[in-house]
């Protein structure tokens, strides 16, 4: 199995395998996404002993949309079965579970980073940067599996900034076989924008608010679409053939239907409509 498959599997949250970290460890503010909030450290009133859900089939009626959307990208069991050696916040003391609540998103992120990586070395285009982009890979993997005190002095921004400039570049060389004039909309404020039918093919999203936009039959192909906030995007009957950095979290917030074309990176979400929505 090549390398950026096997690695990508590893790369998805296995709550099987957690002990609920994210419905304790993350804070949530009631919301649209939330029906009500709680701070931080402290469980979900929907999460059981057992560390399930005991809501998640109805999460959307419920008022929990954005459960829906999260993915710790693996974060979760590497945090519980490895940084604390199968060692359940419930039963150790307080000072160990904040511990592994402090843990667990400074592992989330680097997990982000590394879903970055993996993609970056299944792109033919970036073969010139792939040796650093493996050293990166390592060095990210390798401060994952740190211990909570080394987790809790890294500076996650420092690394994240190493890792982009390189992330960046893969992009340069991604996108630059796309023909015609590449659109560089890298941070634009695109809230509500009427983008039906655009030609986007081969352009720079990075970091895009698109908000409730209309994307709807829009040409994504060999889009960059890392960190763009697609919440409510309408992506029916868009062509997202060979967008990268696109992560499963952003296409679960978006809207499509059973034309959507997407990349092999990702999985169609199941409350897609057959048809799109108008």
């Amino acid at each position: 199995m090549p390398e950026h498959i096997s690695e990508r599997d590893r790369l998805r949250g296995d709550c099987a395998r957690c002990f609920g970290l994210c419905c304790v460890a993350l804070p949530f503010a009631a919301s649209a996404d939330f029906a009500v909030g709680k701070p931080a450290g402290k469980p979900c009133a929907n999460l059981g002993r057992d560390h399930r859900c005991g809501i998640h089939a109805e999460l959307r009626q419920k008022g929990f949309n954005g459960c829906t959307v999260y993915d710790c990208l693996g974060a979760g069991q590497k945090v519980s079965q490895v940084t604390f050696g199968g060692r359940d916040w419930r039963n150790g003391s307080v000072e160990d579970a904040r511990r592994m609540f402090d843990a667990f998103p400074v592992v989330r992120q680097l997990h982000e980073l590394l879903w970055y990586l993996t993609e970056a070395l299944g792109l033919a285009a970036a073969r010139p940067v792939h040796a650093e982009l493996r050293a990166a890979l390592r060095k990210t993997e390798e401060l994952s599996l740190g211990t909570p005190d080394e987790l809790a002095a890294l500076d996650v921004a420092a690394h994240r900034q190493e890792v982009n400039v390189l992330l960046l570049r893969t992009s340069e060389l991604a996108r630059a076989g796309t023909r015609g004039k590449k659109k560089d909309r890298r941070g634009a404020d695109l809230v509500g924008a009427r983008l039906r039918g655009a030609d986007l093919r081969g352009a720079s999203l990075r970091g895009a608010c698109l908000i409730a936009a209309d994307l709807t039959g829009a040409d994504l192909r060999d889009a960059d679409l890392i960190g763009a906030d697609l919440r409510d995007t309408d992506l029916g009957d868009a062509d997202l053939t060979g967008a990268f950095f696109l992560t499963q979290p952003q296409l679960d917030a978006a809207r499509g239907n059973t034309r959507t074309r997407l990349p092999a990176s990702v999985t169609r979400p199941v409350h897609w409509t057959a048809v799109a929505v108008r």
